[in-house]
């Protein structure tokens, strides 16, 4: 699967960016190390400035590729729930029990992510840190019906549409395959969370992952 995600381009709405970022070596430079600098000082204390900063660049020429931060945040998560959709993809496509197929999508969507060395300017083990963390801010937003018409949460939602899908073929009787799916993943990025930061009000620790936890929650469901 590595081998031929090395060749995909992960598709992102083109209105998050001035400039496509994957077409110069500057913006992958800027991609690589926003992922980095978010992930040590937080979105709300991330700026152009710094970044430009880090990187030895102009911060005027920062905005030659993203209108502002909160629309590069919008580019990082939704190149990630690309990169997840393709995994989801891959990693399923041979399985033909839809309960085997299911789990092994519930595993894919609520696991600790590692690097996919394939990707050699985004680490997707950092980025998994930044959707745990700053992803909401990307949908509590006032703006979040507007970006959503114009197509922002696309992938995102194809993400979760491919987990309803899984849902209903694994329990065609289940009523509620679209509110079980999108609370499994943005479910498992708070588990991540709590796990992390605020351990006495979750069951998760280093040896009980987030997987395990929505694994068996879905094979009750599926009793």
């Amino acid at each position: 699967m590595m081998e031929y995600l090395s060749q995909v381009v992960i598709s992102v709405h083109p209105k998050l960016y001035v400039k496509n970022p994957e077409t110069s070596e500057l913006g992958r430079k800027i991609i690589q190390q926003s992922i980095l600098l978010i992930d040590e000082i937080g979105f709300e204390a991330f700026t152009f400035k710094k970044l430009g900063e880090r990187i030895g660049s102009n911060e005027s020429s920062l905005y030659r590729y993203f209108e502002n931060k909160h629309k590069l945040l919008l580019y990082l998560t939704s190149w990630y729930w690309g990169w997840m959709e393709y995994r989801l993809v891959f990693e399923t496509n041979n399985i033909t029990d839809a309960q085997a197929r299911l789990l092994k999508a519930v595993e894919l969507v609520t696991e600790k992510i590692q690097d996919d060395t394939s990707t050699v300017h985004i680490n997707e083990a950092v980025l998994n840190n930044i959707v745990i963390v700053e992803f909401t801010k990307t949908i509590l937003t006032k703006e979040v019906d507007q970006e959503n018409s114009e197509g922002f949460f696309m992938v995102y939602k194809k993400v979760v549409n491919r987990l309803v899908q899984m849902i209903t073929e694994a329990k065609p009787d289940y009523p509620f395959a679209k509110s079980l799916a999108s609370s499994i993943i943005e479910g498992a990025l708070h588990q991540h969370f709590l796990k992390d930061h605020l351990t006495t009000i979750t069951d998760c620790n280093e040896l009980q992952s987030p997987s395990a936890f929505y694994k068996n929650l879905v094979e009750q469901i599926l009793k």
